[in-house]
């Protein structure tokens, strides 16, 4: 059993910034494929992004230019770094995982492990 957890949320101001981390307890994520959804409250949980095994990342359209996944196997984290945040942007932010053979897998179904999910929330 992988369990996430996400940190870094917050409260920021439009056109700022904040880096959201999932770490994963007593695994590795460098073996898994981890995605970053999002929901905002009355609203289906998103894609944002997700970093393959191999390093390629993908991105939902809202997040290109704007968001970067990165991971660093040596700390078994993934972090999800957004700027110039928009108030659209408020949300609660999950982290998934799992091992994905599908080339686009931007639904929610595709993932095994989630963690509890931290509150983004950008003020206009």
């Amino acid at each position: 059993q992988v369990q996430l957890v996400e940190s870094g949320g917050g409260l920021v101001q439009a056109g700022g910034s904040l880096r959201l981390s999932c770490a994963a307890s007593g695994h590795t994520l460098g073996t898994y494929d981890v995605g970053w959804f999002r929901q905002a409250p009355g609203k289906e949980r998103d894609f944002v992004g997700v970093i393959r095994r191999s390093g390629y990342t993908f991105y939902a359209d809202s997040a290109k230019g704007r968001f970067t996944i990165s991971r660093d196997n040596t700390k078994g984290t993934v972090y999800l770094q957004m700027n110039s945040l928009k108030s659209e942007d408020t949300a609660v932010y999950y982290c998934a995982a799992a091992k994905l053979y599908t080339a686009a897998p931007t639904t929610a179904d595709l993932y095994d492990y989630w963690g509890q999910g931290t509150q983004v929330t950008v003020s206009s």
